[in-house]
């Protein structure tokens, strides 16, 4: 089956919980369709380039599928359908990558800098 990573952003005041749900429905939208879900990455509330739907700030959602092309586009009509999904895209990889994506990595890397004490260089 072909691989995907799709990204979807949710209105600015949905609650986190609210988010996880839609997440899970649209996993569940998937394995209906013979597909799974390897990994589901929450990437937070995050300010939008610009305003859609009068939102300035979005919950940003990775999945990345192993799945039908059927199965896909079912998830896409669904999330068209959602009110809560502001914006969605989803793209056809060669191979689904292993470990946290390079936004997660760059994230816990900017965390590790600004932890703690600054030493003194003499």
């Amino acid at each position: 089956m072909p691989y995907y990573e799709h990204v979807f952003i949710a209105r600015q005041d949905v609650s986190a919980a609210q988010v996880e749900t839609l997440t899970n429905d649209l996993t569940k939208i998937i394995e209906d369709g013979g597909g799974r879900v390897a990994k589901n990455e929450y990437w937070g509330l995050r300010p939008l380039a610009y305003r859609i739907k009068k939102n300035r700030k979005g919950h940003y959602v990775l999945l990345n599928i192993d799945a039908p092309p059927a199965a896909i586009s079912e998830m896409e009509r669904q999330a068209r359908l959602n009110e809560d999904i502001i914006r969605f895209m989803t793209v056809r990889v060669d191979e689904l990558e292993e470990g946290p994506s390079i936004f997660m990595r760059a994230k816990a890397e900017r965390g590790d800098r600004r932890g703690g004490r600054r030493e003194r260089r003499d």
